[in-house]
């Protein structure tokens, strides 16, 4: 992979990250490392130093609540769950990813045979 291609690799997978980590919080409680978990599992390398500013920015802005839970393995864990606000954003950043998607797919099929 040239350094071109991961550059535009990381600036996609950081404007998909807010969307991503509602999404996967919509699906169940998460706490970072295990968000960082699931991207890897989808095919997604991402840092923590990546994860958690978001999900500062997604708590600062009400859409995610958290929960401190005893962890087994050390300090209690901050899990992290959809707020109604949350739920709402979600449904909005799913329809405009779909809308960009949708375009940007079209630009790129355009003119091809």
């Amino acid at each position: 992979m040239s350094r071109i291609q991961a550059r535009q690799d990381a600036q996609l997978t950081r404007a998909a990250l807010p969307l991503l980590s509602l999404q996967l919080i919509h699906q169940r409680e998460s706490y970072g490392y295990e968000l960082v978990e699931r991207l890897s599992e989808l095919g997604l390398e991402v840092s923590t130093g990546l994860v958690y500013p978001v999900l500062n920015r997604l708590e600062r802005d009400a859409l995610v609540a958290t929960t401190p839970r005893p962890s087994p393995s050390g300090p209690p864990r901050k899990y992290f769950s959809l707020t109604d606000a949350g739920v709402t954003a979600l449904a909005a950043a799913r329809s405009q990813w779909e809308e960009t998607a949708t375009a940007v797919a079209t630009a790129l099929n355009s003119g091809e045979e």
